[in-house]
């Protein structure tokens, strides 16, 4: 595994600022070294959509299934996901971040996806992690709300 950056988990703000930055790029690889940083084992990104036949449906991916599960499309596509907005609570050791984002293919241009991501984190008395990532985005019928 690669060594942790310091700064991009010294803080709330730091390691939702490293998630962002991981899978935004150009087309082309990503730094999934530093990705595997920000996670804790066992931790889980699970996409949420509407299901095929009404309802919702939702993967659940560990960090080695999300990598594999996206690295064709940035390989692909350039994707530039920056936070819009954010509500933060924390208790203790846990903290739990919605945060709104808007997508683009460059920077600059007018977004073409927004959603929220749901963030639940973890500090261990020295640095935090992403214990869970789940998200939806902006459709008809489901708009982005104020947060």
């Amino acid at each position: 595994m690669a060594s942790t950056r310091d700064e991009d988990v010294a803080s709330i703000d730091a390691i939702i600022r490293a998630v962002y930055d991981v899978i935004s790029g150009p087309a082309g690889a990503r730094d999934w070294e530093r990705e595997r940083t920000l996670f804790f084992p066992g931790a889980r990104l699970i996409p949420t959509r509407p299901g095929p036949e009404g309802g919702a449906t939702a993967d659940a991916f560990d960090v080695e299934g999300y990598i594999a599960s996206r690295t064709p499309f940035f390989a692909e596509n350039a994707f530039y996901e920056s936070e819009v907005s954010r509500r933060t609570f924390r208790f203790g050791n846990i903290a739990h971040v919605l945060s709104s984002y808007e997508a683009r293919r460059a920077p600059g241009q007018k977004p073409f996806l927004r959603g929220i991501n749901s963030f639940q984190l973890f500090h261990d008395g020295r640095r935090w992690w992403v214990l869970s990532i789940a998200w939806d985005n902006e459709r008809p019928g489901n708009p982005l709300p104020e947060i």
